[in-house]
């Protein structure tokens, strides 16, 4: 089971990586688009760390409410409403939950999906990460119906993350197709998909450190 304590190692893993690659993320978008990707993650997730304390913890879903707010109101852009719709549509899978198990977890991805796409068009570029989240999503979902345990879990989204954001890099700038965005450039990564994989990778080193310590 999950608690408050293992999301706010979640959350708190997710703010940190989006600070310290702030630079990785904003080259990798200015090959598309303005650059700002990586700095608006970054400005956005600054306030969530040195507001960390204020946030009301009577519950999961209130805290990642708390925290979509500030992220929404904080990031500049479109990413601002993508970061904080993920964690708005996260916060009410699990209303009235204070004990979460694989099942909430995988119901929180799939609905922050959900509102993601829901955006329109408008933020067709910030919609890169879905490249990489959705099949993430399907992997953990298999992965908790084939019984495997956490750690197996956490290690799988990582690879699973990164197999797919580097699956963008020959992509050719098409709307329409079959994915989820239009905003590419043939021979780079989409820099939404690399944050997941980036964001993923550090939770799997970080859990495993976690969990030694134990």
């Amino acid at each position: 089971m999950t608690s408050m304590p293992d999301v706010e190692f979640v959350v708190r893993t997710i703010a940190q990586t989006a600070v310290d690659n702030e630079t990785y993320f904003g080259d990798l978008d200015s090959v598309v688009g303005d650059g700002d990707f990586g700095y608006s993650l970054a400005r956005g997730f600054e306030i969530v760390l040195s507001d960390w304390d204020s946030y009301d913890r009577a519950d999961i879903s209130t805290f990642l409410q708390k925290v979509a707010m500030a992220i929404t109101g904080r990031i500049g852009g479109t990413s601002g409403p993508i970061w904080g719709t993920s964690f708005l549509r996260a916060a009410g899978a699990v209303r009235g939950k204070d004990d979460l198990d694989g099942a909430d977890a995988v119901a929180m991805l799939r609905a922050a999906i959900e509102g993601i796409k829901a955006r329109g068009q408008a933020d067709v570029g910030d919609k890169t990460l879905l490249d990489a989240l959705v099949p993430t999503t399907d992997a953990i979902e298999a992965a908790l119906a084939d019984g495997k345990s956490s750690d197996e879990i956490v290690a799988l989204a990582a690879t699973t993350a990164r197999a797919s954001a580097d699956a963008t890099t020959p992509m050719i700038a098409k709307r329409g197709r079959a994915a989820y965005t239009g905003e590419r450039s043939i021979g780079s990564p989409d820099a939404g998909a690399v944050a997941v994989a980036v964001i993923f990778e550090a939770l799997a080193s970080s859990w495993q450190e976690r969990e030694e310590r134990k």
